[in-house]
């Protein structure tokens, strides 16, 4: 293995983990640069057992023997060791998960590919919130869905908290940014999927009568936090969904929205 001490926390070589607390940066910087940050030893063990490389780890004394094997099986990366002090001047933060590690950003996916085979999916319009993304990607992968689409505007699926808030299922779950919002829901139902949004509205069909319709191919539409689905999209749905409420409460968070949907919808 390479180990690389570090003693400057200006050091160059690690400028792949420089300000990991500026959101707008990173967000920036991260797909332009062919990257991403996995945080915590777990999350890495995750990343790399679905395929991922990484090009260096990022860490202190105290979690290299959680990390030596995986250090041992990718001897040409270096690992970038320092102490806490240090590694938090370069991060931003301070590192109580574990190590870090800068990982290749995978190629996209086609969607021709995702949806091969696939009998539900989630497609995400705008969600920008990364604790949300996470969650959803979350129960996705726990309750059966197959792929994940996100529109144009949406957070990164592959952004730190995102990563860390869904426990690696990011890596588990097939997914593709959209290009072309709303209109590529048409490929959706051209390719056997009946598309359903979820939104409260006086035409909309309950989750349990969606349900009850045992669709084959089934995509959930979920919207943004703050205002829901757009017009444009609920148009290009074959329809509405609400999920019924009690205590006058007329909706739920989406990431727990998408939970509930996922379980009662999920391909029995």
């Amino acid at each position: 293995m390479s180990i690389e001490r570090l003693t400057d926390p200006a050091d160059p070589r690690v400028s792949d983990y420089t300000s990991l607390t500026d959101t707008q940066l990173r967000r920036r910087r991260e797909p332009a640069e062919g990257l991403y940050i996995a945080e915590s030893t777990k999350v890495l063990r995750r990343a790399v057992d679905a395929g991922h490389t990484p090009r260096s780890f990022f860490l202190t004394d105290k979690w290299l023997p959680d990390l030596q094997d995986l250090l041992d099986r990718f001897p040409a990366v270096p690992a970038y060791l320092g102490t806490e002090q240090i590694l938090e001047q370069i991060t931003g933060f301070h590192l109580h998960r574990g190590a870090l590690a800068a990982m290749d950003r995978p190629h996209p996916l086609a969607l021709s590919n995702v949806l091969e085979g696939a009998h539900r999916i989630a497609v995400l319009e705008d969600i920008v919130d990364h604790t949300n993304l996470g969650a959803i990607f979350r129960s996705a992968a726990a309750l059966g869905v197959d792929a994940v689409l996100i529109s144009p505007r949406c957070a990164d699926p592959l952004y730190r908290r995102s990563i860390r808030v869904s426990m690696g299922a990011v890596f588990q779950v097939p997914w593709v940014r959209l290009t072309e919002w709303p209109t590529q829901l048409v490929d959706l139902r051209e390719a056997g999927f009946l598309v359903a949004g979820l939104a409260l509205g006086e035409t909309s069909v309950t989750l349990d009568e969606l349900s009850a319709a045992r669709h084959v191919r089934l995509a959930l539409v979920l919207g943004t936090e703050g205002e829901g689905l757009t017009q444009p999209t609920l148009e290009l749905a074959d329809h509405s969904v609400r999920i019924p409420m009690l205590a006058g409460v007329d909706s739920l968070n989406v990431a727990a929205a998408s939970a509930v949907a996922f379980w009662e919808c999920r391909s029995r």
